[in-house]
């Protein structure tokens, strides 16, 4: 099944100006964003703290929980809406009361505010500072590991070149979807770590499509150039790209707004990294063959 045809004949090795001047502003804004916020908004996962999930029979005003809350003196707290007005989130920075007793202590504190027989105790989760600060160590060292093997894997296949022109087009999606991520003050969490291994994946499927064509190519090139060369192979495969990510791109939108308040931000990563890796394989990885072949 094709979408376009396979003799299509876009300039894309043209637009490798342009195309590095929107990609340094994006990835400057995120890394601004991510400065001036102070870093990553961490969620519990790697943060700590408590999380408590209370369900409400009516919709409660916010600035009320917070007034009952005071009483209990939990600390710095964060309250917010989580899927529907009725469901309400508390994230608590620490607790040194077992699970149990906070979320019944939270419940009470808003008896004199709120119906106690209208609130539910739908869930209360806790993380210890240690536990955070290793589970972010391991998450770092998982993204590292998937980045070796695949500098490992490409390096065999193809050249070493392919595998650098990989891992710059890895780290501009991963950079573009952190950035997009701080700047609409998005949680850091265990669920988006697993979002960003995927968007790693995804992006190297659809590099090596291209480069597969590339290599071909330069089997039997004659007197074109290298530009010239992956200029046709990126055409070549231009159709199977917008399918593999067209089709993607449905099913994540489909998580993105149907999914709930769960995977939102799991549905937001991928979304991002999807539209991000399929411009990274047209535009950096084969922009940094043409940038090898130019210096060596």
């Amino acid at each position: 099944m094709k979408i376009l045809s396979s003799d299509t004949h876009f300039d894309f090795m043209g637009k490798i100006k342009t195309a590095m001047t929107i990609s340094g502003l994006v990835i400057l804004v995120g890394l601004g964003s991510v400065a001036l916020s102070g870093g990553l908004k961490y969620g519990i996962d790697f943060a700590g703290g408590t999380l408590i999930q209370l369900q409400f029979k009516t919709a409660p005003d916010i600035e009320v929980i917070r007034d009952g809350l005071k009483t209990i003196a939990l600390g710095e707290s964060t309250i917010q809406e989580f899927g529907s007005k009725r469901d309400i989130l508390i994230r608590v920075q620490r607790s040194e009361e077992k699970l149990e007793a906070v979320g019944s202590k939270v419940r009470n504190s808003l008896s004199g505010k709120f119906n106690k027989d209208d609130i539910t105790i739908a869930r209360v989760e806790m993380v210890g500072p240690k536990v955070g600060r290793d589970l972010r160590e391991k998450a770092l060292l998982s993204i590292l590991y998937a980045v070796i093997g695949i500098v490992i894997y490409i390096s065999w296949r193809f050249e070493l070149q392919y595998a650098i022109a990989a891992i710059i087009a890895l780290a501009h999606d991963v950079l573009v979807t952190l950035g997009a991520f701080s700047i609409l003050d998005k949680e850091f969490t265990l669920v988006v770590i697993a979002a960003f291994l995927a968007i790693i994946g995804y992006s190297l499927n659809d590099t090596i499509v291209v480069f597969d064509r590339i290599r071909e190519n330069l089997r039997r090139r004659g007197k074109n150039t290298l530009v010239q060369t992956i200029n046709a192979s990126i055409n070549q495969t231009l159709s199977r790209t917008l399918l593999t990510s067209g089709t993607t791109l449905m099913v994540v939108a489909a998580l993105f707004f149907f999914g709930g308040e769960i995977i939102h931000d799991f549905s937001f990563a991928l979304l991002v990294g999807v539209l991000v890796g399929t411009y990274s394989s047209i535009f950096i990885a084969s922009t940094f063959l043409v940038y090898w072949d130019s210096r060596h």
